[in-house]
Parts: structure tokens; C-alpha cells; sequence
């Protein structure tokens, strides 16, 4: 890593290719970029500049991965040093504090949300006195020392626990494990509260960090509608729209459907929890196939709840992932009373708003049913959208009337 007094390495980009990196968007894909100063290594910090040498921004390089370079400032003078790190995370962690006053110790909420907030490839949740992150770059993953420093400097967690995400050898060049990086591994299950609802978590092995906290404020909304109901939770994972339908809304029963055992015994063990394993029923199958399954038996539900997991993973995926949402949401339709609320989600970024409603207003058609949108939610605030990286704004939570 360059120190302070060395010269910086230069990224040449080809011509007309530096607005939108004058405009601020982080990524330098490989295929703009003309030329580099000799010697330049994965991890060193460089200098972009335009076509004819004018200063565009500062990031970190990797010949290892299609994002060529990870843009952080747009300074000519701010060293991305260990002082460069700390004020990043001092705003990451300052809006969160404003958000979540007390930072109570079973409370949870997402600290560091990469892009978002300048930080890209890092991405850090807090659960109670742990926290658990994600490296997805290697410009950040070789500076792990020094984050995790100041993010013990800072919180004082009692222990941190990194998380490692599919495909990231492939895609940046990375050889990482998951495993504890400091203090105390965190129990297992680990017991957090939102919206009032307790919930066990396994964030060492669960899905990403252990709970998918964008959809906090979702669950608490989808709960308002559910009073009395009947309720079916496709893709359920641990139970967190079916926790919050029936301790907070007083559904009178939710169906809620994985594929995942772990989870779904998580899930009935959250109920326990809460007191309402009466009115928790899982099944154990793919979302796919319960849809249809339960609409060729003849199942009613007053809520249908759709969160799948991401179905396109780029751009390629866009239109297998439309087919299978399309196929998920016509069943589902099929599965709603008359003025039934369809709550229907999609993680995956690529996909967009435009496209997503293109593809409910054919799901409707098709099962001649109007159908009519309530609100049209994303993720909850501590997973800001950076208006100069879209790709940020990637979840979607329709609330739909089915007539």
C-alpha cells in the first residue's frame, strides 16, 4: 500500500468514458480504461484521470476483477489512509446512532451499507454488542487490519464476526473464510428484538449476516392489514414477516413456506418464543412448487407474502428472473380471497421498479384479477440509496390489492 510521500499510481481512461465518474459512480469497469502506470498492484491506491489527464477521483485497483477500480474520493489531495477510513465510518456509524438512539443491546440494524456510504465492498451489520461484515472488494478486504481496528476503536463490540459471500473468489480475486476476527464468537442462537418481536438468530451459518434487516419496517407495515387473517409467508427464512403478522398484527394463522429446514426450525422456535406456536404452520418446499401445490388443493389465504431471494444476480439474469417472478406471482394471485393483499418483494437490483410492475400488471392479467398497488415501499433507512450509485436502491416491497 502506497504510504502518504510516495508517488500514486495513474489510471488512464479511454475517451468519453469519464462522465459518470466525474459524476460520482464508484465502479471503473476494465473496459474503460486506456492505460495504467506501470507496476501497479491489487490493493494499491491510484489516481483516475480522463483521456487527456484531468483529475477524476481516488480509488484502489484490481487487475482481478471486471471492476477494475473502486472509487472513494473525489479529492485530488485526501490520502486514503487510515484518517481517510475513519471519517467514513464515523458518517456511516453517525447516521445509524441518529436512527437507532439507544443502540440497545438486542437491538440490530446495519452499520455500514458499502456503497451507500462510501465504503465500497463493506458492508458491516450490528446485533446487539456483536458485529458481523462482509468484504466484497479486494481493495477493502486488504485493509481488514485496519477497519477492524477502528471499528473496535469505535464500538467496542464484544466480539466481530466476518461473513463471506458466493462467488467472491471469482469475482474480485478474494480467498476469504468465514470465522471470528476479534473478541468472542457470538452465541449461537443470538437473540435480537425488532418492532417488539423476538427473534433467535444463527448469524454465524443463516443467510447473509444472519437476518434480513432491509425489510424491518416492511414487516411492521404488512402487519397493520393482517388482523383476524389468514396469511401464507413464501420464502419465510427464520420468520420475520410471519413473527411480525402474528404478535403485532394478530393474524389468526400464518402458513410459512422454505425450503430450508435450519430455518424453518428457527422460524417455529420463534414462535415459541413469542407464544404463538399455536398459529405458526411451516412447510418444508421450494416456493415454486408450494404455490402451485396449494393453489391446486383449493388453499385461500387473505395475505400472500412474497420474499424470494435474488433471482438476478446481473444483467444477463434479468429475464430468467422476470419468468420466475411472473410465475411466483400469477400463483399467488391464484391463491388470494377477493381483496386479498399481496405483498410481493424482489431483492434482485438489476431487475427494475419499471420492469417488476410490467411483470405484476401481467401476472394480474393473466389471472383476470385487477390488481392495485397500496405503497410502494424499499429498504428500511439504515440501507440508504446513494443518488449517485442506483445500484443501491435494490429492494422493492409492492403492497398490492387483489380484486
Amino acid at each position: 500500500m502506497p504510504t502518504v510521500d510516495a508517488p500514486v499510481a495513474r489510471v488512464l481512461l479511454k475517451p468519453r468514458k469519464a462522465l459518470p465518474f466525474f459524476s460520482r459512480h464508484p465502479w471503473v469497469f476494465a473496459g474503460a480504461i486506456q492505460s495504467t502506470s506501470d507496476h501497479v498492484a491489487p490493493g494499491d491506491e491510484v489516481i483516475v484521470q480522463d483521456d487527456v489527464g484531468r483529475f477524476v477521483a481516488r480509488g484502489i485497483y484490481n487487475s482481478n476483477s471486471n471492476i477494475a477500480v473502486r472509487l472513494y474520493s473525489w479529492q485530488e489531495d485526501e490520502v486514503l489512509d487510515e484518517a481517510f477510513w475513519s471519517r467514513r465510518l464515523d458518517e456511516a456509524i453517525s447516521l445509524r446512532r441518529s436512527l437507532f438512539p439507544s443502540f440497545d443491546p438486542d437491538s440490530a440494524c446495519r452499520l455500514v451499507f458499502s456503497e451507500a456510504d462510501g465504503l465500497s465492498g463493506l458492508t458491516v451489520d450490528r446485533y446487539g454488542d456483536w458485529l458481523l461484515i462482509q468484504l466484497t472488494s479486494f481493495a477493502l478486504a486488504s485493509r481488514k487490519d485496519i477497519l477492524m481496528k477502528l471499528l473496535q476503536k469505535k464500538l467496542q463490540p464484544r466480539g466481530i464476526w466476518l461473513r463471506t459471500e458466493k462467488g467472491i473468489r471469482e469475482a474480485e480475486g478474494l480467498e476469504l473464510a468465514d470465522g471470528l476476527l476479534s473478541g468472542e464468537a457470538p452465541p449461537r442462537p443470538l437473540i435480537i428484538r425488532e418492532n417488539g418481536v423476538q427473534f433467535a438468530l444463527d448469524v454465524a451459518e443463516g443467510q447473509k449476516t444472519g437476518f434480513f434487516l432491509d425489510q424491518r419496517d416492511n414487516r411492521r407495515r404488512v402487519s397493520e392489514f393482517v388482523r383476524g387473517q389468514r396469511v401464507l409467508d413464501i420464502c419465510c427464512y427464520t420468520g420475520g414477516f410471519s413473527l411480525n403478522c402474528l404478535v403485532n398484527g394478530g393474524a389468526q394463522e400464518v402458513l410459512a413456506v422454505d425450503m430450508s429446514e435450519s430455518a424453518l426450525t428457527l422460524a417455529r422456535s420463534n414462535a415459541e418464543l413469542n407464544g404463538v406456536g399455536d398459529r405458526l404452520k411451516t412447510l418444508k418446499r421450494d416456493c415454486f412448487k408450494a404455490v402451485e401445490e396449494l393453489a391446486a388443493a383449493g388453499e385461500r389465504f387473505d395475505t400472500v407474502i412474497l420474499d424470494p431471494p435474488k433471482l438476478a444476480r446481473n444483467r444477463q439474469g434479468i429475464d430468467a428472473a422476470l419468468r420466475g417472478y411472473y410465475s411466483l406471482n400469477r400463483s399467488a394471485l391464484s391463491l388470494l380471497k377477493p381483496g386479498g393483499l399481496l405483498v410481493t418483494c424482489s431483492c434482485s437490483g438489476h431487475v427494475s421498479s419499471e420492469l417488476f410492475v410490467d411483470m405484476l400488471a401481467q401476472a394480474a392479467l393473466h389471472e383476470n384479477r385487477r390488481l392495485q398497488i397500496l405503497e410502494a415501499r424499499g429498504a428500511a433507512a439504515d440501507h440508504p440509496t446513494s443518488v449517485t450509485c442506483l445500484e443501491t436502491e435494490y429492494l422493492k416491497c409492492y403492497l398490492c390489492r387483489a380484486v
